[in-house]
């Protein structure tokens, strides 16, 4: 699905990113760890097409991924990108209105009670149908994060990105939202790219994990070269395991 060749991002004479050389199927689940400032933010960004790489190839279905977002490609970010003067089921109208850029299209007629049966459906699968007139400074941090995804979701897209999207949550809720994201993931057959911190959830969620830092280094000129993927790692059974492990360890002293 996705070919990525010979990949270099650079800011002036600051490399961020630089030979990233990797393929990724359909459905696959990648996740992105690695330090501070490493280019994994930019890598998703590259994804989107709100940034173009300096150098190389980055390839949707063979070809060039568009220069700019599309209904394909979704995007969570750690800080709730939500409407705040909009009820929760009025934010994922909205989303999919600015998408197709037809805002008036959906206050009347049709397109306006098919739009709004689409996202209450979205909303029950993200379990926040119980609050569909709520506005989002009365829900929880745990309910907007579902409601960005449910505004990411909305247009079906093929690509799913996420950067750190449960940084802000505590581990109970994150927990809960592991869970969410991969019943997502499952039932609408996503492609997921996510960006973390926590190596274990990078291990749990993942199919693969990918760790970025930079390999070549100059004292000189510290920002001459850029990151890189320095382990491409296949995730089974048995790390996952080992998290939920963990986790249920962690979830009741968290609770306290």
């Amino acid at each position: 699905m996705i070919q990525i060749n010979n990949l270099w991002k650079r800011y002036g004479d600051t490399s961020v990113l630089e030979r990233i050389n990797a393929e990724v199927k359909e459905g696959e689940f990648i996740t992105l760890v690695g330090t501070s400032g490493c280019g994994k933010s930019t890598f998703l960004k590259l994804l989107l097409g709100t940034e173009q790489q300096s150098q190389g190839e980055l390839l949707l279905d063979g070809k060039p991924i568009p220069a700019e977002p599309d209904r394909h490609r979704g995007i969570v970010f750690q800080q709730y990108s939500v409407f705040p003067h909009l009820s929760v089921l009025k934010n994922v109208m909205a989303a999919r209105a600015f998408a197709e850029g037809r805002i008036s299209a959906l206050l009347l007629g049709r397109r306006r009670r098919e739009a709004r049966a689409e996202a209450e459906a979205l909303l029950e699968s993200v379990g926040l149908s119980h609050v569909l007139e709520s506005y989002p400074h009365q829900l929880s941090g745990g309910m907007r994060q579902r409601l960005a995804i449910a505004q990411a979701l909305v247009l079906k897209p093929r690509i799913l990105l996420l950067d750190e999207p449960f940084g802000a949550l505590d581990p109970g809720i994150r927990g809960d939202m592991h869970e969410l994201i991969l019943n997502l993931w499952h039932q609408q057959q996503l492609t997921v790219f996510m960006v973390t911190h926590d190596l274990k959830e990078g291990f749990y969620l993942g199919t693969r994990l990918w760790v970025f830092d930079k390999i070549r280094h100059d004292p000189q000129a510290p920002q001459a070269f850029g990151a890189t993927i320095t382990y491409d790692i296949p995730v089974g059974r048995t790390e996952r395991k080992i998290y939920e492990e963990i986790d249920n360890q962690l979830r009741p002293v968290a609770a306290v």
